[in-house]
């Protein structure tokens, strides 16, 4: 299974590709889609809407799993990262890949054992999980590489207890 994890921002957009190879999981590719402040919104969407797409084609990852929208002080981030959020669901879908979306409090409970991790203890666990030689960088990466793990480890039971209330 491959997972393709995103963490969405209108400025950085995070990106995480991991596998599930035999019982451990990979880290693929990682980084940060950034996009000019300069730009008109509707160009900064549609060049995020590109890599992804790109992503896409790249890695052809099994599903997506993104970082629900936390809603917190600065309504205008909060409408950009929706907006960001919504041209990465379309190029899934465009792609009839299964999009999944996990709160942050899903991806820091599934990563580190506690919904309330900080940052840095995010990235020391993304490094040890995948095997890593160092912390993934930026934030953006380490997070989105944190929901790739986090839905590659509960996608199995998912589907079994779908299968079980079929």
């Amino acid at each position: 299974m491959i997972v393709l994890g995103i963490d969405p921002g209108l400025a950085n957009t995070g990106y995480g590709v991991v596998a599930r190879r035999g019982g451990h999981l990979v880290a693929l590719d990682g980084g940060v889609i950034q996009t000019r402040v300069e730009a008109p919104q509707e160009r900064r969407l549609a060049d995020i809407h590109a890599a992804v797409e790109a992503l896409i084609d790249e890695h052809e990852p099994d599903a997506m799993a993104l970082e629900q929208l936390y809603f917190g002080q600065n309504v205008r981030t909060a409408f950009a990262v929706g907006q960001a959020r919504g041209v990465v669901m379309l190029a899934a879908g465009q792609r009839g890949l299964e999009c999944t979306s996990y709160t942050p409090q899903q991806v820091k409970g599934a990563v580190c054992g506690s919904g309330r991790a900080q940052k840095d203890q995010v990235a020391r666990m993304v490094k040890t999980l995948l095997g890593l030689l160092e912390e993934p960088r930026p934030d953006h990466a380490s997070d989105a590489l944190a929901v790739a793990i986090c839905h590659a480890n509960s996608a199995p039971l998912a589907s079994a207890l779908a299968q079980v209330s079929s």
